[in-house]
């Protein structure tokens, strides 16, 4: 596989390095765990990247920004209603958490962190990524209120930055407590926040 199929070893070793780095941390993860199982050798690891570093920049770059912006940001271009939307996005990633899923947290901010403070190329990787985040909110929020759907005196940008770090320090909270029942619970207050940015049926242009 790693001399026919470069982009497909490439891809191994990511996937492979990302349940590491979720279950054990960057520093904790180990190379030889990322390679067991894959049928990648250790050689081939360092083919396609020289260092761990490097290879937890890819992880970043190459999935988890993807991720967030499939799972958090395209869904809502394509609605007048991003907070029906927004809210549908949090309901369908909490049904899809098992409960290890939610005891290991985000990967995005488990990385966050632990890595902000003692490497800058990771900390400047994952803030693109919430940037990408709550600039794609902050748009979807400014077209609601062109759509007559979100209250026109929300401050969308400051509301987008709000509603990302509520969602990140919900499952943060909720992985401390290793409580999916706590998350829940969370959810239902962040429900009731973002039902509150709602233009009400009675104020609504015909």
């Amino acid at each position: 596989m790693t001399t026919k199929d470069p982009d497909g070893t490439r891809k191994k070793l990511l996937e492979a390095a990302l349940h590491e780095f979720h279950a054990n941390g960057f520093q904790g993860a180990s190379l030889d765990k990322i390679v067991q199982g894959t049928g990648v050798t250790k050689g081939a690891l360092y083919h396609h990247f020289p260092n761990k570093a490097a290879l937890g920049y890819a992880v970043v770059d190459e999935i988890l920004r993807p991720w967030v912006i499939e799972r958090w940001v395209e869904p809502l271009f394509e609605t007048s209603d991003p907070i029906a939307c927004l809210r549908g996005c949090a309901e369908e990633a909490m049904s899809q958490l098992s409960h290890d899923e939610v005891c290991l947290g985000c990967p995005v901010n488990n990385l966050a962190q632990e890595l902000s403070q003692i490497d800058d190329d990771f900390r400047r990787r994952i803030e693109a990524i919430f940037n990408d985040w709550r600039a794609g909110l902050a748009k979807a929020l400014r077209g609601g209120q062109d759509a007559g759907t979100v209250r026109a005196d929300v401050d969308v940008e400051r509301t987008a930055a709000f509603i990302v770090a509520s969602l990140e320090g919900m499952v943060g909270a909720a992985k401390s407590a290793q409580s999916m029942e706590l998350l829940r619970s969370m959810a239902g207050v962040m429900f009731n926040f973002l039902d509150g940015l709602r233009v009400k049926e009675s104020e609504r242009v015909a």
